[in-house]
């Protein structure tokens, strides 16, 4: 919200635990500002911002064009999917961030609403330029010269991080060196230290916590890694490649969609310890292979994920959105 800040784009938070009072609070929100469209992230906002567009027309005014994008790879419970399949056919257009949310939008049973696949894309302005961040030696007590192996995901469940934990050892027999950067915060911190100590290797592996550096950081790595159980499309993997870093990744979600295996990087089955091990290995040590990844990870996202691709999309959806919305008042006067 920062960033949206420092444009001048007003902002307005509705910090509103009660669904029903969220609704009302932004219906009431939007029938002072009368948009032509409501765009939609992630679960409650689906809810809370269709049932409220729903409210205006109900209450005769002009009902908003309602866009939402669906970019959770969360198996939700049976009672959430019937909400949202309730509701999808009161929504006007939904986006999937990838091929596998497309397949997971239809096992929910959402009809009603047509599905375009908008990848997210990498603002390749921020990326293109990166230095190296050049103070993490000093910052955690780094040996200098040491290869740099990271992860840069929430510490939650499903990114995989206990698989990339058992995997360390075996990448320490073979690369000595390495250090493992964990970076990020979240719920399993705490769990995710415990491991590494079970394990003996903690004094290999950093947890940075919070990061306000994320693409300076990435650029010094030696290989970024994303071990997801699932992944809807994997945002930090796009970004490592946008900085030509060769990439390990789960064969999992819309990860696939965007590595070819052994072109632009390596994909391993996910909860396989010794074959992400083996992968990052390969990577720490064929150094000319590594770098032809790089290139060929780079160049995939100029090609296909760069951010203007997935700005030119959302706004065509928003022009078709508000022009069919001013129609509608049009007829209706």
């Amino acid at each position: 919200m920062k960033k949206i800040a420092k444009t001048g784009v007003p902002i307005l938070v509705l910090d509103e635990p009660d669904d029903a009072t969220a609704v009302g609070a932004l219906a009431a929100h939007m029938a002072g500002i009368r948009p032509d469209v409501i765009h939609n992230h992630m679960y409650r906002a689906e809810l809370v911002g269709t049932r409220a567009a729903v409210g205006l027309a109900e209450a005769g005014l002009p009902r908003p064009y309602v866009v939402s994008t669906v970019h959770s790879s969360r198996v939700r419970s049976p009672e959430d999917r019937e909400q949202l399949r309730l509701l999808t056919p009161k929504m006007n257009q939904l986006i999937a961030v990838s091929r596998s949310i497309e397949r997971k939008i239809a096992a929910e049973g959402r009809r009603g609403a047509p599905v375009e696949l908008i990848y997210n894309g990498v603002d390749l302005e921020r990326y293109e330029q990166q230095e190296p961040c050049c103070t993490l030696p000093e910052e955690y007590g780094l040996e200098p010269g040491a290869k740099l192996v990271g992860v840069v995901a929430r510490l939650d469940p499903e990114k995989g991080h206990p698989t990339l934990l058992e995997a360390w050892p075996m990448v320490l027999r073979a690369c000595p060196d390495a250090y493992l950067l964990i970076i990020g915060e979240g719920q399993r911190r705490a769990d995710l230290e415990r491991q590494a100590a079970e394990l003996r290797i903690a004094h290999r592996v950093v947890f940075t916590g919070r990061r306000d550096d994320i693409p300076a950081v990435t650029a010094a790595l030696d290989v970024a890694v994303l071990p997801s159980y699932r992944e809807a499309q994997g945002l930090s993997i796009l970004e490592a490649m946008a900085l030509r870093r060769p990439v390990v990744a789960s064969n999992v979600g819309g990860i696939p969609e965007m590595i070819e295996d052994g072109v632009s990087g390596l994909l391993v089955p996910p909860h396989d310890p010794p074959a992400l091990a083996e992968a990052i290995i390969r990577l720490l040590k064929d150094h000319p292979f590594a770098d032809m990844l790089g290139r060929a990870g780079h160049d995939v996202v100029h090609d296909r994920f760069c951010v203007e691709i997935m700005v030119k999309s959302i706004e065509r959806i928003y022009d078709e959105g508000a022009r069919s919305v001013r129609l509608n008042e049009l007829a209706a006067s």
